[in-house]
C-alpha cells in the first residue's frame, strides 16, 4: 500500500513538473542558475526546481540546503520518528514537554485553524488516524467501540502552549502535524530560496505546490488540479498564476475499499469516520502554503456551503471545490474560463480588479 502511494505521488510530481515548467528547467542541473532534484521526505515525494537565481550560490547548492531544511523539520515534526518533538509530546502521558520554538509555533498555528473551523481541523486527530491506518498494508474499518474510544481523545482544547512548553491535558491524547507541516515547510523553503536570490522556482512537497515568480520568460505557471479518481494525467482544471501556493485535499488521495465503499483519510472530528459529503476535492489558492494546507482539509470537512463561507470570510484566500458530479465551484476571487482541450483554466483576480468591481457596483 505504501509503495503504491509513493508511486502515485511520484507520478503526480512528474506531471506537475512537466505541466508547470519549461523543458530546460525540468532536466538541467548543469547550469549554476537552474537545477531540479527529487527526494523522499515527510513520507512523500519532494521535488524542488529552480529556473533562475541571481545570488552567489549555485542553484544546486540552494536545493541541497533546502532538502537539509526538509530533513531537519521532519526530525522535529514526524509522528513516527521516536526522537521527534512530536513523539515526545505524544509519549508524555500528560506531562509538560519542552520542545523547539518552531514546534511550539506550528502547534499554535494549528490551534488557530482549529478555532477558526470550530474543530473541523484538529491535530489531536492522531488517535483516530492511527486506528484507521488508512495507508497501512491491510486497512479495514475499525469497530464502532474503538472509534468512539479514539474519538473521546480528539479535542484541540486539551493542548496548551506556554512559550516552548507543550502540555496535553488528556494523557491519552496524541497530536499529528501531518495536516499542516508540509505547508509550513514549503513556506520556509520559499523564504530561504528568495533570500538566496531565487527569482523563479517551483516547490512541490507531495502535492503542496509553491511557486516563486513565474516562468523564465515572464509568463504564468500552469498548475494542474488532478481529476479526482482519474489518471495522473487527467485534470479538472489548470490554475494560471505566479507567486502562489496551491494545495489540494481530496478523498481520492489515500483510501481503501471495503464491501464496495470507499474509506478515505480525511476523518470527521465529530463522527470519527471519514468525512461523508458531496465533495471530492478542495484546492486552496493563497500566498502561503501553511494556510492552504490547513484550510484545504478544513474546507473538505466542512463541505461546500460552510467551506465556501469560510473562504469568502478569510482575506487573501481562494478555493476550488469539486463535487461528486465533477462540478467545479470557485470562490469570488477566481475566474473560471473554458480553456483548451476541454480543461477549464482558473485565474486569480487581482485585488485592484476586485476594488474596481466593488466601486462600479456602488
Amino acid at each position: 500500500m505504501k509503495k503504491t502511494l509513493l508511486k502515485k505521488l511520484l507520478s503526480l510530481t512528474i506531471v506537475i513538473t512537466l505541466l508547470a515548467m519549461p523543458l530546460t528547467g525540468c532536466v538541467s542541473t548543469s547550469s549554476s542558475t537552474t537545477a531540479t532534484a527529487t527526494h523522499e521526505c515527510f513520507n512523500t515525494v519532494v521535488t524542488l526546481t529552480i529556473n533562475s537565481c541571481s545570488g552567489d550560490e549555485s542553484a544546486d547548492d540552494i536545493i541541497n540546503e533546502c532538502f537539509g531544511l526538509c530533513y531537519n523539520y521532519e526530525k522535529l515534526f514526524s509522528r513516527t520518528k521516536d526522537s521527534s518533538d512530536v513523539s515526545a509530546i505524544n509519549n508524555s502521558n500528560g506531562q509538560p514537554v519542552e520542545v523547539k520554538p518552531v514546534v511550539a509555533e506550528l502547534i499554535e498555528d494549528s490551534i488557530y485553524y482549529s478555532e477558526l473551523s470550530n474543530g473541523a481541523f484538529d491535530i489531536t486527530i492522531a488517535p483516530l488516524s492511527i486506528l484507521w491506518n488508512i495507508t497501512g498494508d491491510n486497512p479495514s474499518v475499525p469497530s464502532s467501540d474503538d472509534i468512539t474510544n479514539a474519538l473521546s481523545h480528539v479535542n484541540y482544547e486539551n493542548i496548551s502552549v506556554n512559550d516552548s512548553t507543550v502540555t496535553l491535558a488528556d494523557p491519552e491524547a496524541k497530536i499529528d502535524l501531518g495536516g499542516i507541516a508540509k505547508g509550513f515547510v514549503a513556506d520556509k523553503i520559499k523564504s530561504y530560496m528568495i533570500q538566496t536570490g531565487v527569482t523563479s522556482a517551483i516547490i512541490n512537497l507531495g502535492g503542496n505546490i509553491v511557486t516563486i515568480g513565474g516562468k523564465k520568460n515572464g509568463g504564468n505557471f500552469n498548475i494542474g488540479i488532478q481529476k479526482p479518481f482519474g489518471s495522473s494525467e487527467e485534470y479538472s482544471a489548470i490554475v494560471k498564476g505566479s507567486n502562489l501556493s496551491i494545495v489540494t485535499s481530496g478523498s481520492y488521495e489515500r483510501y481503501f475499499k471495503q464491501d464496495g465503499k470507499i474509506y478515505h483519510h480525511i476523518l470527521d472530528t465529530k463522527t470519527g469516520y471519514p468525512v461523508d459529503n458531496r465533495l471530492l476535492s478542495v484546492t486552496i489558492i493563497s500566498e502561503d502554503s501553511l494556510s492552504g494546507d490547513a484550510l484545504s482539509t478544513t474546507c473538505f470537512a466542512l463541505g461546500l456551503k460552510k467551506g465556501m463561507r469560510l473562504i469568502e470570510n478569510t482575506p487573501e484566500i481562494e478555493a476550488v471545490f469539486i463535487d461528486k458530479d465533477y462540478t467545479i465551484h470557485t470562490s469570488s476571487g477566481l475566474v473560471l474560463d473554458e480553456g483548451e482541450d476541454g480543461v477549464p483554466t482558473i485565474s486569480v483576480v487581482s485585488p485592484e480588479s476586485l476594488t474596481e468591481e466593488v466601486n462600479e457596483a456602488e
